[in-house]
């Protein structure tokens, strides 16, 4: 047992890190403090623990601390902490993809405008960021609509003869066959800028005038034109009047509910709400909300690719204010500040934000105790005698037995875990034997997990009759597994949904369930989120395979030999066509490498 009182007279009482772990030498939990002393003594109180934070005191069998030079250097080192080895008591964020933008080239005479999610490698100017890339398809929807510039990548632009199809539906000018002037295009390039950076109104100004010149010249379409763009900027201003503002701004509002808490973010840049989204990370400690953010902010920020905005408008005091806007400054380079009390617009988004954070997680909570029940439904209708926590799903996808790719999901009573989700290239099977790509998917898959690489599922679903049922049998039998309920879903004679057959393996029984079975609405949701991770997966290897020339998969044939064999030949029918003497006589190709080209080329 852990000897806290002994541990902690050798404790220091200077700014750290502690690391808690268990008997097995596994991380619990990562925490920072001011006064290190102080902060752990609070774990080994007599009273006042909420029952969550005693759990993960009678899990302690060793604490590491690490002493740091500043308060704020302890919030950076926490946070590297918890991203690198995940305790499951902190406050965990999931990953994602980085934000997405709206890219506009400065390279070009006629700048390209695109949605663009990475690293920012390309010379030209990033608004964002954007909180999904639907919000950044609607502001490019509204661009190309309102100031008409192209979206078509640069290999395309340098290539047209004729006007292409945005052309023709007025999303574009067509700069690509000099349709329009280089200075009129850059006049409508900065239009996009400056309503990109929030100048909305001097735009409209600017517009204004160039139409009533242009009616005074009695050009009449390119008044027209202008005047579309203005009414298209006054109702987008109309939409946003609430939003009315400058700066770059993140709002978050926080709620918590029966251990379950969301965060909301709402994304202010210029004084635009470029839309929100909702957080919900996991929390096994049973924070306040309060207590929530001061986790929540350091993680999402500190450490990752997000752009920290100057201001971070939030609905709850926080701890540690001081030293979380002095990691902020230091790693965006500008000052950051921090506000909790508010006034005017500012406090409306506050509201906004607390307000979708309450709703978005009742909703979810509500999601979830559906999901908890359709799976008291199932454990009822296979008759088991506890409840499912783990699902899995395998599929195969195919096009007449090309690319093959078999899919595993993974649901538990929370939803799809899809960290946990894999593919499976399917190899060396005849084309289009589903019954061998199943037992080559589900051998690989349990053979991994019966090494350690993950848990077994309670039950594991299979897309298809018996046939795939006895594939899944086989394997798991010749691998030792137990444990494992093995259920088949066969579609019915008219292959509708709601009309399947489940061989269900322990009971050797053909079970059919009612329509509106939630047992069965579960298992249709697990299958058909098999279905389209399946599908999804073999179109994009059946697609990279027919980008890929067919030379780049000969050993010895490199970029600089295939340059040599295109460039003698002309182009991948010709070299078909050539002899073995032929391809030989390409420089610096011996008559062995010929014959192995000449072999692969002819599925010799």
């Amino acid at each position: 047992m852990f000897d806290s009182k002994r541990f902690l007279s050798t404790v220091t009482r200077k700014p750290g890190v502690y690391q808690m772990f268990d008997a097995d030498g596994k991380i619990l939990y990562v925490g920072k403090a001011k006064n290190l002393r102080n902060r752990l003594s609070s774990y080994f109180r007599a009273s006042g623990l909420t029952a969550k934070t005693m759990a993960l005191v009678q899990r302690i069998n060793s604490i590491e601390v690490t002493v740091a030079r500043s308060e704020t250097e302890a919030l950076v080192l926490e946070q590297s902490l918890i991203k690198s080895q995940r305790p499951p008591y902190n406050v965990m964020l999931k990953d994602d993809k980085g934000y997405p933008y709206i890219f506009l080239s400065s390279k070009d005479t006629f700048p390209r405008i695109a949605f663009h999610r990475g690293s920012k490698r390309k010379k030209g100017q990033y608004f964002g960021p954007f909180p999904n890339a639907s919000s950044v398809r609607d502001s490019l929807n509204f661009l190309q609509k309102t100031f008409r510039i192209r979206s078509c990548e640069d290999s395309v632009f340098r290539n047209r003869s004729r006007p292409c199809l945005q052309y023709q539906i007025q999303r574009c000018t067509a700069p690509c066959v000099d349709f329009i002037s280089e200075e009129d295009y850059r006049q409508d390039v900065r239009h996009a800028e400056m309503f990109l950076t929030g100048k909305s109104d001097k735009i409209i100004r600017e517009l204004a005038d160039e139409m009533d010149r242009a009616s005074r010249a009695l050009e009449f379409e390119r008044a027209a034109r202008l005047r579309d763009q203005i009414s298209a900027l006054r109702r987008l201003q109309a939409d946003q009047v609430a939003e009315r503002s400058h700066g770059d701004v993140d709002v978050l509002g926080v709620a918590s509910q029966g251990g379950s808490c969301c965060v909301h973010i709402l994304f202010i840049r210029q004084g635009r709400i470029l839309g929100s989204r909702s957080y919900f990370p996991d929390e096994r400690l049973g924070l306040s909300s309060a207590e929530l953010l001061s986790a929540f902010i350091p993680q999402f920020y500190l450490g990752s690719q997000r752009e920290v905005p100057r201001e971070i408008l939030i609905s709850e005091p926080v701890e540690d204010l001081e030293p979380l806007q002095q990691a902020l400054t230091e790693q965006s380079g500008r000052d950051v500040s921090i506000v909790h009390r508010l006034r005017g617009n500012r406090a409306t988004w506050v509201t906004m934000a607390q307000q979708a954070a309450e709703q978005n997680l009742n909703s979810r909570t509500a999601a979830q105790q559906k999901l908890q029940n359709r799976f008291e439904a199932l454990q009822e209708a296979l008759e088991l005698e506890q409840l499912p926590e783990r699902l899995e799903c395998f599929d195969i996808s195919h096009s007449a037995g090309e690319a093959t790719v078999a899919s595993c999901v993974v649901f538990d009573t929370g939803g799809p875990v899809k960290s946990d989700y894999r593919r499976f290239n399917i190899e060396n099977i005849q084309p289009g034997d589903d019954y061998a790509a199943m037992a080559q998917a589900l051998k690989r898959r349990y053979t991994r997990l019966s090494s350690g690489e993950g848990k077994f599922p309670n039950i594991l679903l299979i897309d298809g009759g018996k046939g795939q049922v006895r594939q899944a049998v086989e394997a798991l039998n010749e691998l030792g597994v137990v444990g494992v309920q093995i259920v088949g879903v066969a579609k019915g004679t008219t292959r509708k949904a709601g009309f399947e057959t489940l061989h269900v393996v322990a009971s050797n029984k053909e079970l059919v369930m009612s329509a509106d079975s939630p047992a069965l609405h579960l298992i249709q949701q697990v299958r058909d989120e098999a279905h389209r991770f399946a599908i999804t997966g073999h179109r994009q290897r059946r697609d990279k395979k027919r980008r890929e020339s067919p030379l780049e998969g000969i050993p010895g044939v490199g970029p600089a030999r295939r340059r040599a064999l295109l460039r003698h030949f002309g182009g991948l029918q010709e070299i078909r066509r050539a002899s073995v003497d032929e391809i030989a006589g390409v420089e610096g190709v011996s008559r062995k490498l010929a014959q192995d080209i000449y072999s692969a080329l002819h599925n010799e």
